[in-house]
């Protein structure tokens, strides 16, 4: 038995390894230059809690963590109540009436913008909501709706709710996999029985499947908080942050922060305050998790 766990040991010591290098020693890091005043170059200069001090009367900072609380909407809340539905109507009704294989194929349709880059999405979606000769005010156009004609993603009272449709988009195949997935666990006897008790596709989905895949619930829940409170890409390609910061996010802003304004101690300060309540959503998801499975 010794020798066993030595060799596992072995095992897992390169990724423990890689691990400490590549996310516990650069988030120390950042954490310790958040504490000084430093542009970049010569000496930092400490200066303790001031930037934190800052950072809880800097509106600027407040209003993109404002944006994160929609992005949360779009890439978290909706994404999984859609999720959910697409993956009981795939897996109940598409898969037994029309055949897995149009299942599948369907489910690989959803997922296919998780699995496209962020920068090539965010060019071709730029240019389907481009003002001028863009896809989306064309159609509007040639359908007789050119009063709906709309500059997406310049204008400042729309462009956060365009992104946020984009974000749907392209989060929203994640949750659906993994819906299907806990689908796949769940007896089919279950829903036999509901049918013959005269319960329909609905009832059984709000009876027998949100019940029966509520771990995985709690799962996409979680993953999608953390991947919309850390979103970059998507803001960077289509918005940058603008117009005059309405589609701003804290990554984001830190980034500004931290390269534009070369405000290095301020922008880590920025990211150490994200990392801490990632972490701090990601332990309460795993308790919720865990809670969920042990019912």
């Amino acid at each position: 038995m010794r020798v066993r766990r030595d060799s596992y040991a072995l095992i897992l010591l390169p990724g423990a390894l890689a691990f400490l290098a590549v996310v516990v020693v650069p988030f120390l890091m950042n954490t310790a230059v958040g504490f000084t005043d430093w542009q970049g170059v010569g000496s930092p200069h400490w200066t303790g809690l001031a930037n934190y001090r800052e950072l809880l009367h800097d509106s600027e900072f407040w209003a993109s963590f404002r944006h994160s609380l929609f992005m949360v909407v779009a890439m978290a809340a909706i994404p999984t109540a859609l999720g959910l539905v697409l993956a009981a109507a795939l897996f109940d009704y598409i898969g037994k009436h029309f055949g897995t294989r149009i299942a599948a194929v369907l489910r690989a349709c959803f997922y296919l913008p998780q699995v496209l880059p962020v920068a090539v999405a965010g060019i071709v979606w730029s240019w389907i909501l481009a003002p001028d000769n863009g896809s989306l005010n064309a159609l509007l156009k040639a359908v007789g709706l050119g009063s709906w004609q709309q500059d997406w993603l310049g204008d400042p009272d729309l462009a956060l709710y365009t992104v946020m449709g984009v974000l749907v988009w392209v989060q929203i195949g994640f949750p659906l996999v993994v819906f299907m997935a806990g689908l796949g666990r769940v007896d089919p006897q279950l829903y036999e029985a509901a049918e013959l008790d005269g319960a329909g596709w609905w009832r059984r989905f709000r009876h027998v499947t949100l019940p029966q895949i509520r771990p995985e619930v709690y799962v996409v829940l979680t993953w999608c908080t953390i991947a919309a409170l850390k979103v970059f890409g998507a803001v960077y390609v289509l918005t940058k942050g603008g117009p005059g910061g309405a589609t701003d996010v804290p990554s984001y802003f830190s980034f500004t922060t931290f390269f534009e304004k070369t405000q290095v101690g301020y922008g880590s300060a920025i990211s150490t305050v994200l990392t801490v309540i990632i972490l701090a959503l990601a332990t309460i998801g795993l308790k919720l998790q865990n809670r969920a499975e042990a019912v």
